[in-house]
This record gives C-alpha cells, sequence and structure tokens, in this order.
C-alpha cells in the first residue's frame, strides 16, 4: 500500500492509472487511502477523492467496495460536515440510476430482460446446463446479460444507502428520500421480490431503533419533523403495495403505521388518515372482511365529512351509499358458530387486533374496545346520518332488506334496484385519496344476502314450498347455488330447512322441542302467571316501625360511623399489602421473563448457530452436486455432437441424472451408432458394387470410341499450336532486338545509380549495425549488473539465514547444556541428601544401640548377645568400649529358661537350669531377678517383652539390632535421633518399644 503524503497525490495518482486503463489498480489505491487511520480528520480534498471513488466503483459495478468506503467516510464526516456524506451518496445513487437507465435504453426487450424472479439469487443449475447445451445465445439472453446486472447494482445501492443512513438523525431526509426512490424502482419494474425485502428491511431498522435506544445519533420519533417523515415512508409503502398488488404486504404496511402511531402516542393528519382508510377498504374487500370493509368505509366516510371542505354532493352520495352497501354486504349471521375454543381465542384475538387498526384505538385497554359486528355498524350508519346522505335506490335497497317483510316479492324488488345500483359509481373530483368508486362490486354479496332473506321470510310463514316455486322466486341464481347458500346458513343456525329431491319439495322449520318458536314458550308463560297472581292477590304493606328505632338512632349513627372508619383502615391496608404484593410479582416476573429472555436467546443463537452449519452443509452438498451435473451434462453434450441428432434421446427434467448415468448412456448410444453405421455401410457397399458393375460394363465400349476420336482431335490441335507458337517466337525475338538496341545507350547511367543506391543503403545498414550492437551491449550490461544485484541479494539473504538458523543451532545447544547441567546438579543434590539421610539414619542406630546398653544396664542384666563379636548385629559401630559384665552376672542363667528358687538363692551352684514353661501367650516367663529389677520401672509385659531374647517379634529385633538395610522407624527417629542427645526419657522409650504401634 503506498503511503501519500496528501489525499491530492492519492488522486491524482488514482488518475494516471485510470488514464492507463488501470481501473482497479485506481480504484485499491483510493480504497487505502479512505480506510487508512492516517487521514480520518476530514478535508475537502476528501470529498472529490469520494467522488472519485464512488464513480469507479459504480464503472467497475463494485458494490462491496463501494459499502466499505461510504461507511467509511461516514466515521470521517459524521461530526464535521455531514453534508458532504449527503453530497457523496446522492452522487452514488445519481450515477447508479443513471447506469441502469442506459443499460435499459440499450435493451430493446425490457420485459423479458428483466424476467428474474430474485436480482440476489445465483445463476438457477438450469440456466447453466441450457448455456451448455445451446451453443447460440439468444437475443433474450443476450439482453438478460446487458440489463440485469446494472439492476442488481443498483438494488444493492439502495440497500447499502439505507444501511449506512439508518441511525443517523442529521440525514433523516436523506433516508426517506432513497426509501422513496427504492420504492419507484420497485413499483416501475415491477419487483414485488426486492419490495418485500425493502419493507423487512425498513421495518427491521425501525425495530432496531426501538429496541437500542442509548446510541449516540440515532433520530428521536418525539420530534414532528423525524415523525412525519417516518409516517410519509410509510405511507408510501402503503400505496406502492397496493398498486403491486402485494396485499399481506400492505397488511403489514398498515399494521407498521398504526405501529409507529403508538410508540408516539399521536394521531396522524386527516390527509394522512384519508388514505390510511381508504388502503384498508381495499385491503378488506381482497381478503373477503367484508365486516372490516364496512367499518374502514365509515371512517373513511366520517373523515371526509369532517375535514373535507370541498366534498361535492355528488360524491358524499357516492361515498355514503359505498358504507351502506359494504355494511349491508356482511353476512347476517355469526360464522364462528360451532368453532372449538382455541378457534374462538384466536378469533377473539383478530377483532380486537382489527378493532385496534380500524378505531385507530393507541391505548391496548380491554375495556374500551367495541365490539365488531353487522348489527352495531347498521346502527352507526343511521346515528351517524350516513344513510340520509345515500342514494334513493340505497335508501330502497336498505330498506327492503333490513325493515321490510316481503317473502313473495323481495327478489323482484330487489332486482331492479340491484341493475341500478350496479351503473352507478366513477371518479371522485374533490376527495384525491380515493380516485374511484364503483358500485357494482358489491352486487354479488347483496344478491347473496337478497336470498338469505328471503329464505328467513319464507321459512317464517311456509313449512313446505316445491323446489320450482322457490327457484321462480330467486331470479338471480339456479336453484344449485340456492342450495349452496341454505346450506351455508343452516350450518350457522340462521335456518332451519330440508331439501327433499324425490319429492322436489323443502322443508322449513324445526318441529323438535328446541325450535326458536317454543324455547321460550314456558319462560313467557311463567312470568305472565306471576304478574297475574301479584294483580289478585296485593302483597300486604308492612306498617312502619320508625317509633321503635327513634330512641337508640344516635348511638346507632355513631356506631356505624366508626365501623366504616374502621373498614376504610382495613381497606387502605389491605389495598397496601395488594400494591406491594403485586410490586413483588412484577419484580419476580420480571426476572423471571428475563431469565427466560435470556435462556430463549441463547437457545436462539444455538439454532441459528446449527441452522447456518445445516445450511452451509446444505449448500456445500448443492454444489458438489451441480458441479456433477454440469460435468455429466458437458460430457453428455460432448458425446451428443458425434450422434445424429434425428435419434438423439431426450432427458427428462425430473430425471436424475448423474455422471457415472451419462457415461453409461454416451457408451450405449455409441454402441448402436457404430453397429447401425455398418449395416448400412454394408448395404450401400453391396448396392454400389452392382451399380458400379452394370455402369463398366455398359460405359466400356463408349469409352474406347470416345478416346479414339479424342486422338484424332488432339494430333490436329497439337500441329496447329506449333506452329502458332513458332511464329511468335519469331516476333517476340524480333522486337527483343530491338528494344536492346534502344535501351543499351542508358546502361552507364543505370550502373552510375545502381551504385549510388547500394552505397546509401550500405550505409543505413552499417549505421544500424553499430547502434543495435551498441544497443545490445547496454542489454548485457544492464543484465549483468541485475544478476549481479540478483546475486548480491541471495548471498545476503542466504547469508542471514544461515546466521539466524546457526544462532537457532546455538540457542538450543545452550538450552541442551543447560537442561544437562540442571540434571547433573539434581543427581548430586540427591546424592548428597541420600548420604546426609543414610549418616542421620547411622547416627540414630547408634543413639538406639547405646540406648539398649544403658537399660539393660539399668536393669542388672549383661548383654550377653552383644559379649560376643560373632553375636554383633550387621552394620552397627559403636564408637563407645562394652561395658563388662560382673562374675556373678556372668553365671546367671540364659535369658528365656526358667529358674527355680533355690537356684536363684544360691547363684554360685552350678549346672543348667531347666527351661521355663511358656506363658498363656506362648512366650518364655521372665526371671524373679528380672521382675524385681524392672517392677519399679515398667510393666511386666514390657519387660517381658525386652528380655525375651530370640523369641521377640521380627519388628522389635530388627529395631533393637539397628542393623541392615532397614529404616529406623519414626518414633525413634522423633524420639532419640532429633536432637543427637544419648538420654532418653524412660515412659517415652517404654512407649516406644511397645511392638503393638510399630
Amino acid at each position: 500500500m503506498a503511503n501519500f503524503a496528501k489525499p491530492e497525490n492519492a488522486l491524482k495518482r488514482a488518475e494516471e492509472l485510470i488514464n492507463v486503463g488501470q481501473k482497479q489498480d485506481a480504484l485499491q489505491a483510493l480504497h487505502n487511502l479512505i480506510t487508512s487511520k492516517r487521514y480520518r480528520a476530514w478535508q475537502k480534498p476528501h470529498e472529490k477523492i469520494m467522488f472519485k471513488y464512488v464513480e469507479l466503483c459504480v464503472d467497475m459495478r463494485k458494490g462491496r467496495f463501494a459499502k466499505d468506503g461510504l461507511i467509511q467516510y461516514r466515521i470521517v464526516c459524521q461530526h464535521v460536515n455531514v453534508s458532504s456524506l449527503e453530497e457523496v451518496i446522492k452522487h452514488f445513487m445519481h450515477l447508479s440510476t443513471q447506469k441502469a437507465e442506459q443499460a435499459r435504453s440499450q435493451a430493446e426487450a425490457l420485459e423479458e430482460a428483466l424476467d428474474v424472479d430474485d436480482l440476489e439469487a445465483d445463476k438457477r443449475p438450469q440456466d447453466l446446463m441450457l448455456s451448455y447445451v445451446s451453443g447460440e445465445k439468444g437475443k433474450d439472453r443476450s439482453d438478460r446479460e446487458l440489463v440485469t446486472p446494472w439492476f442488481k447494482f443498483l438494488w444493492e445501492t439502495y440497500r447499502t444507502v439505507l444501511e449506512i443512513l439508518r441511525n443517523n438523525s442529521k440525514l433523516e431526509a436523506l433516508y426517506a428520500m432513497t426509501a422513496h426512490r427504492a420504492f419507484q424502482f420497485c413499483k416501475q419494474y415491477k419487483r414485488t421480490t426486492e419490495f418485500r425485502r425493502l419493507c423487512e428491511i425498513i421495518r427491521n431498522h425501525l425495530a432496531n431503533l426501538n429496541k437500542y435506544k442509548d446510541q449516540r445519533d440515532r433520530p428521536d420519533l418525539s420530534a414532528p419533523e423525524s415523525l412525519q417523515l417516518y409516517l410519509d415512508t410509510r405511507f408510501e409503502q402503503l400505496k406502492i403495495a397496493t398498486e403491486l398488488g402485494l396485499w399481506q404486504e400492505a397488511f403489514r404496511s398498515v399494521e407498521d403505521i398504526h405501529g409507529l402511531m403508538s410508540i408516539v402516542k399521536k394521531t396522524p393528519k386527516a390527509s394522512l388518515m384519508v388514505v390510511y382508510y381508504a388502503k384498508l377498504t381495499e385491503i378488506f374487500w381482497i381478503s373477503s372482511s367484508h365486516l372490516y370493509h364496512a367499518y374502514a368505509w365509515l371512517n373513511l366516510f366520517s373523515l371526509q365529512k369532517s375535514f373535507n371542505k370541498n366534498l361535492s354532493q355528488k360524491d358524499l352520495q357516492l361515498i355514503a351509499s359505498s358504507v351502506v352497501l359494504a355494511a349491508l354486504s356482511v353476512t347476517p349471521y355469526n360464522q364462528t358458530r360451532g368453532a372449538s375454543h382455541l378457534e374462538l381465542e384466536n378469533e377473539k384475538e383478530r377483532n380486537l387486533r382489527m378493532s385496534n387498526l380500524i378505531g385507530f384505538n393507541l391505548e391496548s385497554k380491554l375495556e374500551n374496545r367495541e365490539v365488531l359486528s353487522r348489527s352495531a355498524v347498521l346502527t352507526e350508519l343511521v346515528s351517524k346520518g350516513v344513510l340520509s346522505c345515500a342514494t334513493q335506490e340505497v335508501k330502497d335497497l336498505y330498506h327492503l332488506l333490513e325493515n321490510d317483510f316481503l317473502p313473495l316479492d323481495v327478489a323482484s324488488k330487489i332486482h331492479p334496484s340491484l341493475m341500478k345500483i350496479s351503473k352507478l359509481g366513477g371518479k371522485l373530483t374533490s376527495a384525491s385519496s380515493v380516485p374511484e368508486v364503483q358500485l357494482s362490486q358489491y352486487v354479488p354479496s347483496l344478491e347473496r344476502l337478497a336470498t338469505l332473506r328471503l329464505l328467513k321470510q319464507v321459512s317464517q310463514l311456509y313449512q313446505t314450498m316445491k323446489i320450482e316455486s322457490l327457484s321462480q322466486m330467486i331470479p338471480f341464481y339456479e336453484f344449485s347455488m340456492v342450495e349452496k347458500i341454505s346450506v351455508d346458513a343452516v350450518k350457522h343456525n340462521f335456518i332451519a330447512m330440508k331439501v327433499d329431491h324425490m319429492k322436489g319439495a323443502v322443508l322449513f322449520g324445526n318441529m323438535g322441542l328446541e325450535s326458536d318458536k317454543l324455547q321460550d314458550h314456558l319462560t313467557v308463560f311463567a312470568e305472565s302467571l306471576n304478574k297475574s297472581r301479584a294483580m289478585i292477590y296485593p302483597a300486604p304493606k308492612k306498617a312502619s316501625k320508625l317509633c321503635e328505632v327513634l330512641p337508640g338512632l344516635g348511638e346507632i349513627v355513631d356506631k356505624e360511623h366508626r365501623r366504616l372508619l374502621a373498614r376504610k383502615s382495613i381497606i387502605e391496608k389491605r389495598k397496601e399489602e395488594q400494591e406491594r404484593q403485586l410490586l413483588e410479582m412484577e419484580r419476580e416476573e420480571e426476572s423471571k421473563r428475563q431469565h427466560l429472555l435470556k435462556k430463549t436467546e441463547e437457545a436462539e443463537k444455538k439454532r441459528l448457530a446449527a441452522m447456518f452449519e445445516q445450511q452451509r452443509a446444505e449448500r456445500i452438498r448443492k454444489e458438489i452436486e451441480e458441479r456433477e451435473l454440469e460435468e455429466a451434462q458437458a460430457l453428455l453434450q460432448e458425446t451428443e455432437k458425434h450422434l445424429k441428432r434425428g435419434k438423439k434421446k431426450p432427458i427428462l427434467d425430473g430425471e436424475k441424472l448423474t455422471k457415472q448415468t451419462l457415461i453409461e448412456r454416451a457408451l450405449s448410444e455409441q454402441l448402436k451408432e457404430r453397429q447401425e453405421q455398418e449395416k448400412r455401410l454394408q448395404k450401400v457397399a453391396k448396392t454400389m458394387d452392382h451399380l458400379e458393375r452394370a455402369k463398366r460394363e455398359e460405359a466400356a465400349p463408349l469409352i474406347e470410341a470416345a478416346f479414339q476420336r479424342r486422338l484424332v482431335e488432339e494430333k490436329v490441335l497439337h500441329e496447329r499450336e506449333q506452329q502458332l507458337e513458332v511464329e511468335l517466337s519469331r516476333q517476340r525475338h524480333d522486337g527483343d532486338l530491338k528494344e536492346k538496341n534502344r535501351l543499351a545507350r542508358m546502361l552507364e547511367n543505370k550502373m552510375i545509380f545502381q551504385e549510388r543506391v547500394i552505397s546509401r543503403r550500405q550505409a543505413e545498414f552499417d549505421q544500424r549495425r553499430v547502434e543495435r550492437e551498441e544497443r545490445i551491449k547496454q542489454i548485457i550490461q544492464a543484465r549483468k549488473q541485475e544478476r549481479d544485484i540478483k546475486r548480491k541479494k541471495i548471498f545476503y539473504v542466504r547469508s542471514e539465514e544461515e546466521k539466524i538458523k546457526k544462532m537457532r543451532e546455538e540457542e538450543e545447544a545452550r538450552k541442551r547444556e543447560e537442561a544437562e547441567r540442571r540434571r547433573k546438579e539434581e543427581a548430586e543434590h540427591k546424592a548428597k541428601m541420600d548420604e546426609i539421610a543414610e549418616k542421620q539414619r547411622q547416627r540414630e542406630r547408634e543413639l538406639e544401640e547405646k540406648e539398649r546398653l544403658r537399660r539393660e544396664a539399668l536393669l542388672g542384666r549383661a548383654p550377653e548377645g552383644i559379649s560376643r563379636p560373632s553375636e554383633l548385629p550387621a552394620g552397627s559401630h559403636t564408637t563407645e568400649p562394652v561395658v563388662a559384665a560382673p562374675a556373678a552376672a556372668a553365671a546367671a542363667p540364659t535369658p528365656g529358661k526358667y529358674v527355680p528358687r533355690f537356684r536363684r538363692e544360691r547363684p554360685e551352684s552350678s549346672g543348667p537350669a531347666p527351661p521355663s514353661e511358656p506363658d498363656r501367650w506362648g512366650k518364655p516367663a521372665p526371671s524373679e531377678p528380672d521382675r524385681r529389677a524392672a517392677g519399679s520401672r515398667a510393666p511386666p509385659l514390657q519387660s517381658d517383652r525386652w528380655t525375651s531374647g530370640s523369641r521377640a517379634p521380627p519388628q522389635d529385633s530388627d529395631r533393637l539390632a539397628g542393623g541392615g538395610s532397614r529404616a529406623t522407624p519414626p518414633d525413634s527417629n522423633r524420639l532419640g535421633g532429633g536432637s543427637g542427645s544419648s538420654k532418653a526419657e524412660p515412659w517415652r522409650s517404654s512407649r516406644v518399644r511397645n511392638p503393638q504401634r510399630g
């Protein structure tokens, strides 16, 4: 990306690139300048740069570049000079519209060129297959390629501008103008799909505007100018939707208008409301909602009569007649009879919603809503004087259908009125929002209503009637249509009748107990009897008790007053408690709603992500299938080029084509064609053989005769031509001699001219050769310098790479050495710690041995096992000399054996002592002197365990001996070797020596 010192330099560079035909590079240079953070401060040259930038984007149809550039430019000039952004956007839309118009003017068949359902959709697989199969492109396809891309770009331009201006309060007018131009684009070229998308885009913009109210530059809908712009946009959307015939989108536009006004709690102007109700009448009539259609006409009549001062009497009569006929066209019975509870709830919700739209109620309170019905609208017609403003024909029709009871003549009297009404209507001169009124559209509904009224009135007079008579009374329909109408009326309980085709009669009324005539008979009879009894036996009047009440009246009043005060305080407390509970419930509901909303948003995000992945996989799969289908179609087309067109098998549209099936089909077609061709060749060869043989037999004598004639003719011709050639040669020779003699005198001048020309050309040749050699030398020198520079660069790069590689290797070697050094230090440290631990254990064993010797000395025993050097424990080396035992101790019996009393009393006697019996634990009993010696220091069990000799447990002997590789127990380490002292407390050593503790 080139860095420019000034923005003007980038503009000059772009113009230079455009002059040499490099528009893409020029666009990229301007794009880099616009998106660079270096030039974020707005300057006057920025506007010229943006003009050039959008011109390049339009010329090259780079919609994405245009959108990015405009977004960056909006950031730059949003708070400095927003009018510059407005000018750039207007210029951008002007260029796009101009290019689209030029493309449209170049196309001869506009309707065919614009026959595309979706401007944002790519080419369909059918179009790709058609382009592969058909070699020549038709005119319509060339028009499509010429016009459609520019209209796509124009549509992208409108979308981009609306997206950029959607939250900008300073450019609301430009946003509204862009929306109006986009609406006109959809209207002019019948772009219904794009119109739906445009409405959805504008709808989403308003929703986001209400959702994110903390944005910095968002438009303020409470301002009258902003509100009027938004309303004008919605009403323009409503008009275009009705003109395009998109009635569902028109109804959504009506809801948008109502929702917009509900947000700001304001009612639009009367002129806009007239348009609102005029479009509602069309929408409800198309959707066959005659009741809502009548209410819309009624509100439109009220507005025209109240606010239109230029309304003529004729136009007022036409509008009033439309209102009356629309109200009469409503079906006279309720069509929700017999519906389920869910359907009734939906119908109720729909009626409330329509009531808000028709009455334009901005408050959503249920108690203020009126119920919409046919009887209510007819009552309003009379009360508001609409019927008095209608024409005489409409008045007569109203009285015939609603007031008069003429069962036999109603149809015959209504028919002339309907004929007159069908001719009424026309354009309204004083009501611009209602351009035309046609009363003929209500005639079918009125004929149906007249039929229903006739059937209702006849059913009240007759029980049976012939079908022929009934058909003659109804001139509007045939009896089959009357039967359909009557079935629907019976279904909704409007009339009770049956048709007996076998007898050719119609049966009216229901003779059951629950008929309309008898269901209230008993109730009326009971009320009449009660009235009669009250008249015959009047109730007696009660005597006045005022005299009894007067003495205690003051006390009663005071008591009642106190009770009312107490009740008032209780009610106030209950209200406060109820309000508090309501607030708590609202808080809980709000928290639950927020939690549910969060869960819903998370679920929606997951669903969207899953749907996106699914769509992506589906798109990839479709692309693979389309690619395979295209390859297969191309292969089939290549194969069919070698076959006859007459025998080509057609490809069915619904047939599943794959590459393998098409290869098999092509191979089979080739095989069949080859076999048929071989058969034909054999047949033709045989025929040609016979024909050639016959021709040669017939032509042989003729050829011989012709050859002889040809020989004679050619001989004569040769002799004549030879003589003629000799004569011509003689004449040419004479002429050449004369010419030679004439030109011989110019030979010298010719040689001089020739030498001069040759010398001049030689000099020119030498000069060009020298120049060429010099140019070649320069080129060789330049290439040599380039090679030297390239070699130096390569050498420098390689040396740098080797240096980096060497540094990397040295770093890795250093890291390995450091790791090895750390391992060695850890090993040495571990060895030192093991040596210290071993010395510690050795010192503890020595201390333990000293302690053992000291205890044995205290107990009066000679360490017999230690006195013999051969019985010393392995690895035990004491630093102190072993204390010699006294002579009496030398003669003592061996520990672990039983010594009798007389032998204990006479230690001087010699001889072996009998062995002592073991105790109940299987150990030998200790000697008496040992018991006496240890009585004051340790329990017998502990002394017995100390003096048990070789029968002590293995763990105790190992611990006492302290030898080998066995580790010192934790208790001995804690008691004996912690401080390095050779002394220990007796109680602590006796506790440590307990073998049960280990």
